[in-house]
């Protein structure tokens, strides 16, 4: 293709890389593959950064809309419902680039594709599923959204995230995925190469760990296998801090200048090292180069692969030019990216459990208590942007029946040092805490919130500001919530002497003191010295909240995490039990009034045994954004269906799981392609209000050569009195193998809606390329001869229909393909 505007004749862009690659000097070269690329002026290239934050919406730069955790758009399993929220993030990313460009970079880091193999690991949300094959799907639509759908010019350019190998928290940088051929091959690398082979993403992050041995930065996977899966350049990006890692805390190599040269050479492209000052970057590469530990060729590859994605960005055209240039401000947070938001939390909501109790009766005069400490707020996690308002699940039921009460349902405490009690100021901002009240007045006493793994946080009443201990140890009340990387509000209760508490202030790994000033501080290094506080229950949570809900015709009780604490970046979770505090909250609620929805807003799976057992009704889904709580009411109430189906497999406990560093999915039976025993809830599993049957299986082949596709039709039917929406599933199973085959694996999926009555042939696609696996003794992958069950249903576990397709091997295997994305109703 070819531009009039191009300074040289030929390919575009191509032409025009080439074309300022020969006109830069090396210095500007080298300045242009930190994070933060400095200005050529005399070519026209204005200040460039990588790395935009967008994975569930624009984050860090201010309000814009925030759409569900990335785990809950995987449970919509809708890839139309995924392109939509890329593109409307895409445009919020662009708009908000064209207002402040040197602040918003159009290089955004999203989507993950790490598929979510342990259901512990703290980033859990920002992963779409525990499937390769659907991690890759989603995750090729919402490229294809951010992106644009222009031939080479891109609306913003997405860079997957983290290759490779990355699924735990707990040592992260120096810990070494230990990844088999079979789990590299079979698990680990399809994720990647779906969006990439489709052309929807451009980049790629590395990630912080070692795969086998090597630091991701240095994997010679980045060029055996990364990059021959795009058609085009692929720009590389390291994540931050990590190159410096190399020589730093991994110890690879034996200085910094021999990290960063091995780091070029291996594919990284772009440095995201010491935030915005280049220099260091800069001069260790420099002198690699006065070393011979790299060539100007080497900078000029990485250079090349930086301008091509700069150039497909528009940045060097008129903007009449750039299709994507012309974006209102208005764009931003706009009622049609509302109405996707409400939408997209619909269709991520699971109804897991349901013996009627659900949809609620419209009846207005209904008397419902919403209950729980997620009951009337929103969380946010690490990436999400600024919320620019928030419909919580008590604010939307309250619209829409009379009498509706609420409860957080945590203890209210006051905390005593002998005679003298801990004190609050009430001033919006807070103050230092002192323990110098005569009694326990309102001003003395403390919101005690239960977060799991014996981790809590403490509100002060005076002013509704949590306490934290600041960068000297003081602790004041003046945070609206645990928040920011270094996490300084949570706390552990440890048992002291006759009955007393120490307060153990986990950021800072100090125990809280009262000095002579009777000033609260975290400073001791023990418990020898830490003060002993008399806890008194002001208020029981779990009884004023059972109080409420036993005047009440129905009791809808949220819980889950609180998305900075307990599980998050730097921090995995240790096991799968609600906490404690939730735990009593429901058992006590229940007992009051057995007609009782568990909502649980989670990023991540629970081991939710007794409420499976014990509740009428469970609902499922991650933290959903402005809207959740519109969507949960309309699902609650009827007016819409639980769009969901569960992206990841429900343990009944934590012991089931292998240990959190074992990435051998095959050897462990990890995830549903593997796991043998009864999960609580399995994947894939969602429930609706009305039935689906489902009749006429057919294969358009009762066999087929590893080279060929194979059309799985069935006939799907609403047999209930509502409208109802379905997922259907396509599973295989390879009946006889030389190796370890999984127990059923996902080949494809379509959401439709159907009418009472209605029915519907769906069709659904079997690649016969995609029974392969990989043949360690041949180094490729390897259909055999073989049959397979076709296995149609509504779960991994719940198939409703077998066929049986005779294969005729080969050594076809995987072939790159262009997603068309055309799933829906159509289907």
């Amino acid at each position: 293709m070819t531009n009039s505007t191009d300074p040289v004749s030929g390919d575009f862009p191509s032409a025009r890389v080439e074309h300022l690659l020969g006109q830069l000097t090396l210095p500007e070269k080298i300045g242009l593959l930190h994070q933060y690329q400095a200005a050529v002026p005399r070519l026209g290239l204005r200040p460039f950064r990588t790395g935009t934050e967008a994975l569930h919406g624009v984050a860090w730069l201010g309000p814009a809309t925030v759409f569900p955790q990335a785990v809950g758009l995987g449970s919509s399993w809708n890839p139309e419902l995924l392109r939509a929220v890329g593109a409307a993030v895409g445009a919020e990313v662009r708009a908000m680039h064209r207002a402040a460009p040197e602040r918003v970079g159009l290089n955004v880091w999203a989507p993950v594709v790490n598929p979510l193999r342990d259901p512990r690991w703290g980033r859990n949300e920002e992963g779409f599923a525990e499937d390769p094959w659907l991690t890759g799907h989603l995750a090729t639509a919402y490229a294809w959204g951010l992106r644009g759908d222009h031939p080479w010019r891109l609306r913003t350019a997405p860079t997957l995230k983290h290759f490779l190998g990355y699924n735990n928290e707990t040592d992260r940088a120096t810990t070494s995925s230990n990844l088999p051929p079979r789990v590299l091959h079979e698990y680990e690398l399809p994720a990647f190469r779906a969006p990439l082979a489709a052309d929807a993403a451009v980049a790629v992050m590395a990630s912080y760990n070692l795969v086998n041995g090597v630091p991701a930065h240095l994997s010679p996977l980045i060029a055996e296998e990364l990059r021959r899966y795009a058609p085009g350049e692929v720009m590389v990006v390291g994540d931050a801090g990590a190159v410096t890692n190399i020589a730093g805390a991994q110890g690879y190599l034996p200085d910094h200048v021999q990290g960063f040269a091995a780091a070029l050479r291996a594919g990284i492209d772009n440095f995201t090292e010491d935030g915005e000052d280049r220099t260091p970057t800069v001069e260790r590469l420099t002198e690699a180069l006065r070393r011979g530990l790299i060539t100007e060729a080497d900078v000029d590859t990485a250079v090349r692969r930086i301008l091509t994605v700069r150039v497909r960005l528009g940045e060097l055209d008129p903007r009449d030019e750039d299709p994507y240039a012309e974006v209102s401000p208005d764009v931003v947070n706009c009622p049609a990216h509302r109405a996707l938001a409400r939408e997209a939390a619909r269709q991520s909501l699971v109804l897991l459990r349901n013996d009627g109790l659900l949809p609620l009766a419209a009846d207005p005069g209904l008397r419902v208590a919403v209950l729980g400490p997620l009951a009337d707020t929103l969380f946010t996690d690490w990436y999400s942007g600024t919320l620019p308002y928030a419909v919580t699940a008590y604010g939307a039921l309250a619209e829409r029946y009379t009498t509706v009460t609420t409860h957080e349902g945590v203890d209210r405490v006051a905390l005593r040092v002998g005679d003298r009690y801990v004190r609050c100021a009430g001033t919006p901002n807070g103050a230092a805490l002192t323990a110098d009240a005569t009694d326990a007045a309102e001003d003395t006493h403390l919101d005690l919130f239960d977060w799991g793994a014996d981790l809590s946080a403490l509100r002060a009443v005076a002013n509704g500001r949590h306490v934290r201990a600041d960068e000297d140890g003081l602790l004041v009340n003046d945070r609206p919530g645990p928040g920011e990387w270094v996490v300084r509000e949570t706390f552990r209760c440890r048992p002291g002497p006759d009955g007393t508490v120490l307060l153990h202030h986990v950021a800072t790994d100090r125990y809280v003191t009262v000095g002579p000033d009777g000033l609260l501080r975290a400073d001791a290094v023990d418990a020898a010295g830490a003060t002993a506080f008399r806890v008194e229950l002001v208020a029981d949570g779990a009884a004023e909240a059972a109080a409420r809900a036993a005047a009440a015709d129905v009791a809808v009780v949220v819980l889950g995490n609180h998305p900075m604490v307990n599980g998050r970046e730097t921090e995995d979770r240790v096991d799968l039990a609600l906490p404690a505090g939730g735990q009593r909250l429901l058992e006590a609620v229940h007992a009051a009034n057995p007609r009782t929805v568990l909502v649980l807003s989670s990023s991540y799976p629970y081991a939710i045994g007794w409420a499976d057992a014990h509740l009428p009704a469970v609902l499922w889904s991650a933290h959903g954004g402005q809207e959740y709580g519109a969507a949960l009411a309309a699902t609650l109430t009827g007016d819409a269906e639980p769009g969901g189906r569960l992206p990841q497999t429900w343990y009944r406990d934590g012991a089931e799981l292998p240990d959190l560093l074992d990435y051998d999915v095959i050897g462990s039976d990890a995830t549903y392609l593997y796991y043998r025993g009864d999960p609580l809830y399995p994947f894939g599993h969602g429930l609706g209000y009305t039935r689906f049957d489902y009749a006429d299986l057919e294969l358009s082949a009762g066999s087929a050569t590893a080279d060929e596709e194979v059309g799985v039709s069935v006939t799907v039917t609403n047999s209930g009195d509502r409208p109802g929406e379905e997922v259907v599933q396509l599973y295989t199973r390879q009946r006889r193998s030389r190796v370890k085959q999984p127990l059923r694996q996902l080949r494809d999926a379509a959401r439709i809606t159907l009418a009472p009555g209605e029915r519907r042939v769906v069709t659904l696609r079997l690649r016969v390329a995609d029974l392969a696996y990989w043949d360690e003794s041949r180094g490729r992958p390897v259909v055999e001869d073989a049959r397979h069950s076709v296995l149609v249903g509504r779960s991994a576990r719940d198939i409703r229909l077998v066929g049986v397709l005779a294969v005729t091997g080969g050594t076809a295997g995987w072939r790159p393909e262009r997603e068309s994305f055309d799933v829906g109703a159509t289907r």
